[in-house]
């Protein structure tokens, strides 16, 4: 589901597979799903996948969703799938029906070339990569990677 199997390898010993994982291509070809941004707001206020409403992971605020029916078509991402994975769990706790976890997240969006944008919704080539060690999975020199 991610092109580069060593950061593949690193994602399985993460993920527990409670929520079902979806990839960023069929993210891509998907229409009306809601999708949830589980990182911190340092994280989303730099760049984030356009239409995507913050929910954070550290205090996660389910309140951008109280308009929603209980099947709704939710995709939720973070950095890699961790933290995406473990709200997504929640959701599924709160009776949400139609939760998946965005296999490789936002950088796995970002290698394969799909737009971010900042916090104004103007497309952007910088990238909050958690820190350097988490980083290194993010490809191409297009990219500017802060932390």
């Amino acid at each position: 589901m991610v092109e580069n199997e060593k950061f593949d390898r690193t994602i399985r010993n993460y993920l527990s597979f409670d929520v079902p994982v979806v990839s960023v291509s069929d993210l891509k070809n998907m229409d009306n799903v809601v999708i949830l941004d589980a990182r911190e707001w340092e994280e989303y206020d730099i760049s984030h996948i356009q239409g995507a409403r913050f929910v954070g992971f550290s205090d996660a605020k389910f309140d951008v969703l109280q308009d929603l029916p209980k099947d709704t078509t939710i995709v939720v991402y973070c950095s890699i799938g961790y933290r995406s994975e473990k709200v997504g769990e929640k959701l599924m706790e709160e009776g949400f029906t139609n939760v998946s976890n965005l296999y490789g997240s936002i950088f796995e969006w970002v290698n394969r070339g799909y737009p971010v944008v900042d916090n104004r919704g103007d497309r952007t080539d910088t990238l909050h990569a958690y820190d350097r060690k988490w980083s290194r999975w993010v490809n191409g020199d297009s990219i500017t990677k802060v932390w």
